[in-house]
């Protein structure tokens, strides 16, 4: 009868049904190529803008005030210039922040936000510090950086549970606090920076580059 052959199918259509809307809460889905080029990029470039302070610092690099203005310039628009590619290939290739598994989409409106409060605290710490003439004010900036870094990796890692994501959270906090409290010791503020950029943020946008390309493969 249709009723009985209906009943063995049961268990396992409710086991399907469940797998399903779990794989769309939790996801799994690839990583953000976007997200993941913006992370290695920023963290590559700065790194590299860290290292040529810290150049002149202990007077290896010697240059004409017009050319080490050029460079911190070049920098900044390398980055931006990047980050601009990789959204309109993200959009070009149907990509987004709005698709994918709800995790995903989670995580990637959390890294967004934490973007946003960034554009306002360089207007706060950036007109401060020119206001008040006192450029250690603008040194606080990459200290929040960090420790909003902190809090978006620890809900990545809330999402995910990936090891590699809880450790990044715990370095941005860790960064956090040391870079607030060394804003008066340019010197060693500029080592733990430079450390910082390339081990949370070209480390772990190198580590979503290579998931979202294996996964995309």
């Amino acid at each position: 009868m249709p009723a009985s052959s209906s009943k063995p199918s049961a268990p396992r259509s409710a086991e399907a049904d469940l797998a399903f809307l779990r794989s769309i809460v939790e996801g799994g889905g690839k990583p953000s190529i976007t997200m993941a080029i913006c992370y290695l990029a920023g963290g590559l470039l700065y790194g590299l803008q860290c290292l040529f302070h810290i150049g002149q610092m202990v007077g290896v690099i010697r240059w004409p005030d017009l050319a080490n203005l050029a460079f911190v310039v070049g920098i900044t628009v390398a980055v931006c210039a990047t980050i601009a590619w990789a959204s309109i290939r993200d959009m070009r290739q149907g990509g987004g922040g709005n698709r994918g598994p709800l995790a995903t989409r989670t995580l990637n409106a959390g890294f967004s936000s934490a973007g946003m409060v960034n554009l306002a605290m360089i207007i706060i710490f950036g007109v401060g510090a020119w206001r008040d003439n006192d450029f250690a004010l603008w040194l606080y900036y990459p200290a929040v950086v960090f420790g909003l870094q902190a809090a978006a990796w620890s809900v990545a890692w809330v999402l995910k549970k990936k090891a590699w994501m809880l450790a990044t959270s715990a370095g941005g906090w860790l960064t956090a606090v040391a870079l607030g409290l060394l804003v008066r010791q340019p010197d060693q503020y500029l080592y733990v920076c430079t450390a910082a950029l390339f081990l949370l943020f070209a480390l772990p946008g190198w580590i979503m580059l290579r998931e979202a390309q294996s996964k995309a493969a």
